[in-house]
């Protein structure tokens, strides 16, 4: 559980920790040692912090495998949500490839995407007229960046952008790993009227390495987190809609 919370808030005090979990402060310092000795956490004055950089992003291979059920399920609700000749973007992501699955073979849909899964995806389904960004493809990710990928959105007016995104913080907004991402993420925003964010529990807390947006550009967030997560409260009070998908018991984190 403390590592949980090192993930999430990314550092944590003694004193705090003890309070929480009804210890003394003695066995906390042992179980902080002991997250340190197998690389989960880092010793620090009166506390500890997260050994693993905001700005480390896991292999997208490794992700897809992650909370895999709750990926799908966010991305089949997010698909029975578009409409006949509708104009979405779907961002890059493992949960927006889903939602890319889930979409209907019968329905006429226009997709900008900057996502080269999303695009091959999207290929096989014939009423869908897809339309790829420019840009550098980063390896590994599959993804297109750069001034061209941003510069793509510039004259476009969707309807709706489905982002997939690192981290759901209600005071520090939606958040990514890549800076370069980020931007495209930001140009895409920029050319729509409604914004949906597809997230699984893992990234609600989570802070990653660069802000995309406050939350108060978010209109819709789809989730399998509870509705009393304490984030998912504070998310509402915002002015934030949020749809939930019921979790199953069988998946864990």
């Amino acid at each position: 559980m403390i590592a949980e919370r090192l993930r999430v808030e990314g550092e944590a005090s003694i004193a705090d920790l003890a309070l929480k979990f009804g210890t003394s402060e003695m066995t906390i310092r042992r179980d902080l040692d002991l997250l340190e000795t197998k690389g989960l956490a880092r010793r620090v004055r009166g506390g500890a912090i997260l050994v693993q950089s905001r700005s480390y992003e896991p292999p997208i291979l490794q992700r897809a495998t992650h909370m895999r059920e709750a990926k799908r399920r966010i991305g089949a609700a997010a698909a029975a949500l578009l409409h006949e000749n509708e104009t979405v973007v779907l961002d890059v992501g493992t949960t927006t490839h889903e939602m890319a699955k889930a979409i209907r073979e019968d329905l006429n849909l226009t997709v900008i995407t900057s996502s080269l899964l999303v695009a091959t995806e999207l290929s096989t389904k014939l009423l869908v007229k897809t339309i790829v960004t420019g840009g550098v493809v980063r390896h590994g990710e599959m993804s297109l960046v750069g001034a061209r990928a941003e510069d793509s959105f510039d004259d476009l007016n969707c309807d709706t952008v489905f982002l997939g995104v690192a981290g759901v913080s209600d005071t520090k907004g939606i958040s990514e790993y890549n800076l370069d991402d980020t931007k495209v993420k930001q140009a895409a925003i920029a050319s729509g009227r409604r914004v949906v964010v597809l997230a699984d529990a893992t990234k609600i807390g989570q802070v990653a390495f660069v802000t995309v947006a406050p939350m108060r550009t978010v209109d819709l967030l789809i989730t399998n987190a509870p509705p009393e997560n304490p984030i998912i409260r504070a998310i509402k009070k915002l002015g934030v809609d949020v749809l939930h998908v019921e979790p199953l018991e069988r998946e864990n984190g």
